[in-house]
């Protein structure tokens, strides 16, 4: 599985370029306007630039690069260093070099124990969503997951997939809110999906399991809090080409056979886990056919809704109406590519992507 939880690295950004250019731009000001130009408030701005930029070493570098071009320029002038009215400009550089190094010691380490936050955080969410094999039964698997910040790497999207007696299970779903309420509440579903999805015969036994344990998570809510989880489940049986389907207020999962996408939209709209209170009907079980070399597509609501520049949303369905590889690992990549330019990069919310497709070669017995 990959776990895309960054902005892609390894490239310096334009920021930690800003000293050096404010030392440049002040050799430039000095050397193309007439004397009398004092460039210095310049060249002391170029360590304090650096602190949030720079290492330690790269802001006193800075700040010493600042005092040695500041020293060439006033030489360079015919001024005279020892004097006292050269002396403040020169003592002012090196005085907020000094406090530069000292805020870059602070924010460094406040950027340590960001960083140990984030990693115990990864850790919490590798441990509840731990990585899927890549075959399951007769299907081949793949799971990518995006989050929308760095910060936000503790969220509500789950998945899971198993192998039943019968026939392999899927689930994928979204619970309300982020953090450690949202953690608990992903870790209660996914408990009670692996404990019934593999002994209960069908799926409205399952997601009756599954609600009730939503329900019992509500009431233990300290504040009378609620939440909710769309979700989808599907049964995939080793011995057929069918594919049976429960979505609860879910985005529709995708089917890609030979360059089209077929959306599995419910017969009838059902309300998400944690909402059965409300009185409404039970959710009807959709049955689809699962052709030979088609890939099955699940995904949360972080990709339908992930919007451009102009607020315009995304829909996967005229991207993946062309021919793609089988492989279902390679249908997320290239779908992921595409969102990242929908988007520019920047999503608004988590994205959990399963993916799924009989293996080349599997029996029809499983």
């Amino acid at each position: 599985m990959t776990r895309d939880r960054t902005h892609p690295g390894g490239q310096r950004s334009w920021p930690s370029f800003l000293p050096a250019a404010v030392v440049l731009a002040a050799v430039v000001i000095d050397v193309l306007i007439p004397l009398g130009t004092n460039v210095f408030p310049l060249l002391a701005a170029a360590p304090v630039l650096a602190v949030p930029v720079h290492s330690l070493a790269g802001t006193i570098a800075t700040g010493a690069a600042a005092l040695a071009v500041g020293v060439v320029l006033r030489h360079a002038s015919g001024g005279d260093l020892f004097s006292s009215a050269h002396a403040v400009p020169f003592t002012s550089i090196t005085v907020l070099t000094v406090l530069a190094a000292l805020l870059n010691r602070v924010m460094a380490r406040d950027r340590q124990r960001l960083k140990d936050a984030r990693e115990v955080a990864e850790a919490v969410q590798r441990a509840v969503l731990p990585t899927p094999p890549e075959r399951v039964g007769p299907l081949d698997v793949a799971v990518r997951y995006r989050a929308a910040a760095r910060e936000a790497a503790i969220g509500g999207d789950l998945y899971a997939i198993l192998s039943a007696p019968h026939s392999v299970r899927l689930m994928i779903a979204d619970v309300r809110g982020k953090g450690l309420n949202a953690v608990r509440t992903v870790n209660g579903l996914l408990g009670t999906f692996h404990e019934v999805a593999v002994h209960l015969p069908g799926l409205p036994e399952v997601v009756g399991r599954l609600e009730e344990r939503m329900q019992r998570l509500n009431a233990e809510e300290e504040g009378g809090a609620e939440s909710f989880a769309t979700a989808v489940v599907v049964d995939v049986p080793a011995d057929g080409g069918e594919l049976s389907v429960v979505n609860l207020g879910h985005p529709a999962p995708l089917l890609l056979h030979r360059g089209r996408v077929r959306p599995l939209d419910p017969s009838v709209p059902s309300l998400p886990l944690g909402l059965g209170d409300l009185g409404g009907a039970q959710a009807p079980v959709d049955r689809y056919p699962l052709p030979p070399g088609a890939v099955l597509l699940l995904f949360t609501d972080g990709v339908v809704e992930a919007r451009d520049r102009r607020g315009v949303f995304y829909d996967p369905v005229p991207f993946l109406s062309r021919p793609l590889p089988a492989e279902p690992g390679a249908v997320l990549d290239v779908l992921l590519a595409d969102l990242v330019r929908h988007t520019g990069g920047a999503l608004e919310d988590d994205a959990a992507l399963l993916a799924v497709t009989r293996r080349r070669g599997a029996s029809e017995g499983g």
